[in-house]
């Protein structure tokens, strides 16, 4: 399989630069993969799971929080709000973002209040998924 180049750049930080042969992001209309080669474009993230293989990387799975990716030329650009390894999350805090989350969903609030309650749910449940995920390596 050949590889293209690949820039996983959290806001506090460069989580992965160099060689990548696959990469699948949660985007607003299901997942999407890229392989090399792939034709250019920029799409939105979504908050999900992030999968990429890499030489020395087999099918890393990370959470994301929403942001943006550009391909262009065999090079994949990925800016997102974090990117969390499965041992970085803490599963008791995310279980209690969760709860807050589908609580506050239950009470009145404007559409902005509700859609943001959304999004904090979809990122409580992601970074669980993913530390299930993690902890069954």
């Amino acid at each position: 399989m050949a590889p293209f180049q690949f820039h996983l750049i959290g806001a506090d930080r460069v989580f992965y630069e160099g060689d990548c042969y696959s990469v699948i992001v949660p985007a607003v209309d299901g997942q999407y993969g890229v392989l090399a080669g792939h034709a250019n474009l920029i799409t939105a993230i979504v908050p999900g799971e992030l999968t990429f293989t890499a030489p020395g990387v087999d099918h890393l799975t990370v959470a994301v929080a929403g942001g943006i990716m550009k391909v262009e030329d065999n090079d994949v650009l990925i800016l997102v709000d974090y990117v969390l390894r499965p041992e970085e999350i803490d599963a008791d805090r995310a279980r209690e973002e969760e709860a807050a989350a589908r609580e506050a969903l239950l009470q009145k609030m404007s559409r902005q209040e509700y859609r943001s309650m959304q999004a904090q749910l979809a990122r409580a449940v992601t970074k669980l998924k993913v530390r299930r995920k993690g902890a069954g390596r």
